[in-house]
């Protein structure tokens, strides 16, 4: 399914004219069957536009597709505006509250975008349409003679449920950050979603470096975009949302669209080798540190440090490390309360790297609860230098980062992580569209007459 791409996103606007409601030529008969009444030449038939849904019809599902279709000529132009829909209705609030837009909510949106079939016979719109809006369609097309019929077609949209609007609790990144080339999207939703194919189909990634990626889910309220290898550096990434109208499950629709826009900065990876007891930092190609460290002691689970493919996560100047949040209560063998500086997350059970002047064995033995210990001096650059995002990488431990552990979504192989995309298909950022789609039917619609006769 394509669409334009996308600078910013567009405010979802539909309209369609009635099966039926046509425009054509007048003509009159009184010169002779099929001859004018001023000459001798028949006139040529008024292209046929069938816009569906029909003029006139309410309470329309918000998923449905919008379709345009031309019989005795082509079609020209379709243009689709809505009004007085939710998603309206939630931007003008927040517009009357604060002049500037929401953090990850960028710019109205304009008309709905669709797709032209190769003879200009049939067009489909893209994405969804805003629940409770009134849509207004209004199609032009040319008939073998060259005459222009235009034809205008009025509906409303069914209305979301109040406790069955889907919404985004939160996103990581969120417009404005810089991140490192390891970053994925994630996008946390309010209710859970059984339509994943429709909601992945929704969401368009678009990068200004060609790379392909992919939707996984963990759990029904968390998806999460990954690309198949890092993205390329020093570059800009905008994912547009077109979850006004989607429907994530039964009854449950989408009420605004989203445009997130971040930017990839420079290449840095980090390499922690448990058994040499060394942090390697590489920038741009080129190792710009190796500082001494010192792991989890290993003494129990608990106390390994996870090898794989982490990510940083958050970074805190101070902070307290309690273990009684990792499942360590106070009184118990283990139990620790430490009060560090300079940490940096890098999973969620309790892995950091951070500054432990206490540690006597740095780059000597691993002699930590599971983090990695650094020096005060190594602990302030690596925290002031980490890009949430940035891959580090620790080998050597007899315990594997899990890939819901924190971001741990590395970990998963390529082929892995396609398999786990509910669309099934890569998504080419540098094309327009995503694979898919999230209109209801549109898989059944795409199936050839072939696979049909096939499946009866």
């Amino acid at each position: 399914m394509k669409g334009s791409a996308f600078p910013t996103i567009r405010r979802l606007g539909v309209g369609l004219a009635a099966a039926g409601l046509l425009f054509t030529a007048a003509c009159s008969g009184s010169g002779g069957e099929g001859e004018a009444a001023g000459g001798g030449e028949e006139q040529a038939a008024a292209v046929d536009l069938v816009i569906t849904p029909a003029d006139g019809g309410a309470d329309i599902s918000p998923d449905s597709p919008v379709t345009v279709s031309a019989t005795g000529g082509t079609i020209d132009e379709v243009t689709v505006t809505q009004t007085g829909g939710e998603e309206q209705q939630a931007e003008e609030a927040v517009a009357q509250e604060s002049p500037e837009a929401g953090e990850d909510v960028e710019e109205e949106f304009g008309t709905v975008t669709g797709t032209l079939n190769e003879d200009k016979t049939e067009w489909t719109s893209d994405w969804t349409l805003t629940p409770g809006s009134k849509v207004t369609v209004v199609a032009t097309g040319t008939n073998e003679a060259g005459e222009s019929t235009e034809v205008t077609s009025e509906f409303s949209t069914l209305a979301a449920v109040p406790g069955q609007r889907l919404e985004i609790q939160s996103n990581f990144p969120v417009s404005g950050d810089t991140v490192g080339i390891g970053m994925p999207i994630i996008i946390n939703f309010d209710l859970p979603v059984e339509n994943k194919a429709a909601v992945e189909a929704a969401m368009e990634v678009v990068s200004e470096e060609p790379t392909q990626g992919a939707w996984n889910w963990f759990g029904d309220q968390m998806a999460v975009f990954r690309t198949e290898e890092y993205w390329e550096p020093n570059q800009k990434v905008t994912v547009n949302m077109h979850l006004a109208g989607v429907q994530a499950s039964e009854g449950v629709y989408g009420v605004k669209n989203h445009q997130l826009n971040f930017e990839v900065g420079r290449s840095q990876t980090t390499e922690i080798d448990n058994d040499t007891h060394r942090m390697v930092v590489t920038r741009d190609g080129e190792q710009i540190q190796d500082f001494p460290i010192s792991n989890g002691d290993g003494s129990t689970r608990a106390f390994t440090t996870t090898s794989g493919v982490h990510l940083t996560m958050e970074k805190y100047q101070h902070l307290i490390m309690d273990s009684a949040t990792v499942g360590i209560p106070k009184g118990s063998p283990g139990y620790y309360y430490l009060d560090v500086n300079y940490a940096v997350r890098v999973s969620n059970s309790g892995e950091f790297t951070h500054a432990a002047p206490w540690n006597g064995d740095l780059g000597v033995a691993n002699r930590s609860h599971g983090c990695t210990n650094m020096s005060t001096a190594d602990a302030q650059w690596f925290y002031e230098n980490s890009y949430m995002g940035d891959p580090v990488t620790i080998t050597g431990t007899d315990r594997e980062l899990e890939v819901d552990n924190g971001w741990g979504f590395w970990q998963r192989s390529w082929d892995e992580w396609l398999a786990n995309s509910t669309v099934g298909e890569a998504d080419k950022t540098d094309e327009a569209g995503s694979p898919g789609s999230p209109l209801a039917g549109a898989e059944a619609a795409e199936e050839s007459p072939e696979e049909e006769a096939a499946a009866n």
